[in-house]
């Protein structure tokens, strides 16, 4: 058997922190009424694995994937762990889908992972094995349920009483503390670790010497309003050569969040200074409308409403024609209309990095022999459809917990904090928070343009204004504009992206390209690319060192 996270059974008070032994038959006690009902039945963040008296294997996972839990079918057989390259045999083969999938999305979204035949278990779903025959399903989706006459006051109060318990329930008996950006979400927990403790939130900001990257004046207004003990770490470019090996080859798969460096330094920091337990503000954006992209996608949605007589027989003529397009004052209407014309979730990869530098001029062509170069989207159609009945602001939102979160900030977090040896709490993803959410009308979350609004106006007087009107930032790394100017980092750099490119995935003659012409007139942007073929190169010099695309094992 296995568990991990903190699951709160029904009838209980409080989250679980009970024996092992406790917690199983709590959870045989769940089954009783079928798989789904038992998965569905329990709150909080949870991963488990276990076996019944009548022989059945049941996994799963929280609705967000905060936990992790892998399997692998052999025969009549499952076996589970946590991370899946424990699952991984010798000479395990790489899955060239998976690295595919890996360049699109920067990590690789379950069922799949990097090792043919290892499988993660998706957020929100349960694993039933039963005499030889394997069922995966989800047991929950979003149930969005606008309450449209529901009164601000009391949305409001419900909703900090619903903060409070939410950061105080993730609390340890260690100093209290959180990862702290400035941003609305974690300066939030900051004040909520204050108000439900009554003691001083130790917080911890990463700051770097780049203009456009920090924003350490932020962290320091949101702690100076807490009373918080601030820690302030600025992290260098030698610091970032030194870790980038160490937290590439710790992930058990390929893994290019950039923030992931940021996050591991804020936990050792934190680790470093006695603290058991970091609290993150990850969530808040995705549940209460926060991300400027939805305020994008309801500018696109707009052009739906125009009568199809005037859109098909004018505009679009118009406004796609070749005039159009090379035409200054109309190139903004040209690129307005191509995007909204995109139906969803399409529309949200049009900037997407592996197709705007053209997957053929990129990637090799025996690599791509073996992959379907549509099965990212095909992923994508499938998780959006889960959620087809939303309104389009919720079911973006529903695809963001999927994709931001469970498959990209949650690991990123998760597991950097594991390398430093620290707890990790996520209090904006509780799920009352979770399902009071659901009922907020769109109007609350996205008013006009305005992202947030809710939530924004339910903490003014708790924030500080200039938290509240700051725009989103987060940890960002400088990583291209360090690599332009520091030796260290370009050589480490180019070494890992020359090296990937005798591996057969991508062109040498793009690599070179790359490094010698676009990382040059953009830093900021094509440095994003560099990093992502870099930690992918890493990973594999750890993992799977003889890996060619050419034999697609690592041996």
């Amino acid at each position: 058997m296995f568990f991990s996270g903190r699951p709160e059974f029904p009838g209980q008070s409080k989250r679980s922190s009970d024996s092992p032994q406790v917690v199983l038959e709590a959870w045989k006690a769940q089954l009783s009424s079928g798989p789904a009902h038992a998965a569905k039945a329990v709150r909080g963040d949870f991963a488990v694995a276990l076996q019944t008296e009548s022989g059945q294997t049941f996994l799963a996972v929280d609705r967000f994937g905060i936990q992790s839990l892998c399997y692998r079918v052999d025969g009549k057989q499952i076996h589970f762990a946590a991370r899946a390259d424990d699952l991984a045999r010798d000479a395990e083969a790489i899955d060239p889908q998976a690295i595919f999938d890996y360049l699109y999305f920067h990590c690789i979204p379950s069922p799949r992972t990097v090792f043919k035949n290892v499988l993660r278990v998706p957020p929100g779903h349960y694993v039933w094995f039963d005499q030889g025959q394997l069922t995966v399903a989800p047991y929950w989706t979003p149930e969005f349920q606008p309450q449209e006459g529901l009164g601000f006051a009391s949305a409001r109060d419900e909703f900090r009483g619903l903060l409070k318990q939410a950061v105080s329930s993730q609390l340890c008996e260690g100093k209290p503390a959180c990862f702290l950006s400035g941003g609305t979400d974690s300066s939030t927990v900051a004040g909520m670790i204050r108000e439900a403790t009554g003691q001083r939130p130790s917080t911890y900001s990463i700051g770097f010497e780049a203009d456009g990257y920090d924003e350490m004046a932020y962290a320091r207004i949101a702690a100076k309003h807490f009373d918080a003990e601030h820690h302030e770490i600025y992290f260098t470019p030698d610091e970032l050569v030194a870790n980038i090996p160490k937290v590439a080859c710790f992930y058990d798969q390929p893994f290019g969040n950039s923030s992931a460096l940021p996050a591991y330094y804020c936990a050792q920091r934190a680790k470093q200074d006695g603290v058991i337990k970091l609290l993150a503000g990850d969530g808040g954006d995705e549940l209460f409308g926060g991300n400027s992209r939805y305020a994008k996608q309801r500018v696109f949605s707009w052009w739906q409403s125009v009568p199809g007589p005037i859109r098909r027989g004018l505009l679009e003529p118009l406004c796609m024609s070749d005039f159009a397009a090379r035409t200054p004052l109309l190139k903004k209407a040209h690129s307005y209309v191509e995007q909204a014309r995109v139906p969803m979730p399409g529309r949200l990869q049009m900037y997407n990095l592996l197709l705007r530098l053209g997957i053929h001029d990129m990637l090799c062509p025996d690599f791509l022999q073996q992959v379907d170069v549509d099965a990212p989207a095909h992923h994508q159609q499938s998780v959006w459809d889960m959620n087809a009945q939303a309104s389009e602001l919720n079911a973006t939102l529903a695809f963001d917990w999927r994709y931001t979160l469970g498959e990209s900030d949650l690991p990123k977090v998760r597991e950097t904090s594991k390398l430093a040896s620290i707890e990790v709490g996520f209090p904006m993803l509780d799920t009352a928070l979770l399902d009071f959410s659901l009922k907020l009308p769109d109007d609350f979350k996205l008013r006009g343009l305005k992202l947030r609004w809710f939530f924004k106006e339910a903490l003014r007087g708790f924030l500080p204004d200039e938290i509240l009107s700051k725009k989103k930032q987060g940890f960002g790394l400088p990583f291209g504009v360090w690599m332009t100017q520091k030796p260290a980092l370009k050589s480490l750099a180019e070494d890992s992206l020359r090296t990937l490119a005798r591996r057969g995935i991508v062109k040498p003659e793009f690599i070179e390209q790359l490094l010698s012409v676009r990382l040059r007139e953009h830093p900021g942007y094509y440095g994003e690319q560099v990093w992502i073929l870099m930690m992918l190169e890493q990973w594999l010099r750890a993992k799977a060192p003889t890996y060619a695309a050419g034999n697609g094992r690592a041996v």
